[in-house]
């Protein structure tokens, strides 16, 4: 069975989602954020101290991107997984790649500098400017969904799991509000999901089962 280490809302919601989307049996271990800190038996399993990790027989990874990739290469080849003869699997690896890189990269740096740091390190304007990179960004999405319910191989895949991560950390940030109209219909979309719906209870179920603050960590780092 695959064993997934988790906190709530961290990039590990990656994984967790792409596993009920598959409907893959799983034990998801929920840890508390963040949990090098306040976990430190977790560094035996991931030195980094970060989520996700997750563990398939002998297979270990630590990436959420390559993670998805990997779950939808093994579990639903031309399903969530788009192959290599198919005319976007470029576009599916683009996209894939672009929601961890591009989109979430900036909004760690939003967290850091408005939540994460002592009061006296924090900086509004590197907070809002990353926001606005975030956003310029995000943009480029907009024609993309303006004429297509998911963002490649006209189906849902591991590209739109990885993108939907990212509205859902802009979400926590307060930035959801700011979505161009097509950007804001699509998750919306995305969150009518019902494996999307499945994923937050199950995290929500075995925190509390686990004794974990119920509070989301909406980063890793």
């Amino acid at each position: 069975m695959i064993t997934l280490h988790h906190c709530l809302s961290a990039r590990s919601f990656r994984p967790l989602w792409m596993l009920e989307e598959l409907g893959i049996p799983y034990e998801l271990k929920v840890l508390p954020f963040p949990p090098r800190a306040l976990a430190r038996s977790f560094l035996e399993v991931n030195p980094l101290g970060t989520v996700p990790a997750l563990f398939d027989g002998a297979v270990r990874m630590t990436e959420s991107a390559a993670i998805c990739q990997y779950l939808a290469a093994r579990f639903s080849p031309r399903g969530m997984d788009v192959a290599v003869d198919e005319p976007d699997f470029g576009a599916y690896l683009n996209f894939l790649h672009f929601g961890e890189a591009t989109l979430t990269f900036p909004q760690t740096l939003v967290l850091r500098y408005t939540h994460f740091e002592r009061p006296e390190r924090r900086q509004p304007q590197v907070a809002d400017d990353y926001a606005k990179w975030f956003l310029a960004r995000l943009k480029t999405l907009e024609p993309v969904l303006s004429t297509q319910q998911f963002l490649c191989a006209q189906r849902f895949t591991a590209a739109d799991v990885s993108v939907g991560y990212a509205l859902l950390l802009a979400q926590h940030l307060g930035l959801s509000e700011r979505f161009t109209p097509a950007v804001q219909a699509y998750w919306h979309r995305l969150q009518q999901r019902e494996a999307y719906g499945r994923a937050m209870q199950a995290q929500h179920a075995a925190a509390v089962a686990q004794g974990v603050s119920t509070v989301p960590a909406p980063d890793t780092r």
